[in-house]
């Protein structure tokens, strides 16, 4: 949810963008997470060749059509958390 956040907000964020915004996490959680998402169709990987090289990341349409859902989660969240 974290990873679908930031890209919602920023569109298009590269890969050490994304880890400096989700504080703690491990390159390898990280890479997994991104490659879970792209099998799913949530996320798009756009590979430029170039050196170096460069990769971005952005929500797909599916991801997109899923942030309505996830932004409803957390105000839910926001209301029923306790102190």
């Amino acid at each position: 949810m974290t990873i679908m956040f930031w890209l919602s907000k920023r569109n298009v964020m590269r890969y050490g963008e994304i880890k400096r915004n989700m504080s703690g996490v491990t390159h390898k959680m990280l890479s997994s997470q991104l490659k879970e998402l792209q099998a799913a169709n949530i996320i798009i990987r756009k590979e430029y060749h170039q050196i170096p090289p460069k990769v971005e990341y952005s929500l797909s349409e599916k991801g997109l059509s899923l942030m309505p859902i996830l932004e409803e989660m957390c105000k839910w969240g926001h209301l029923h958390i306790d102190g």
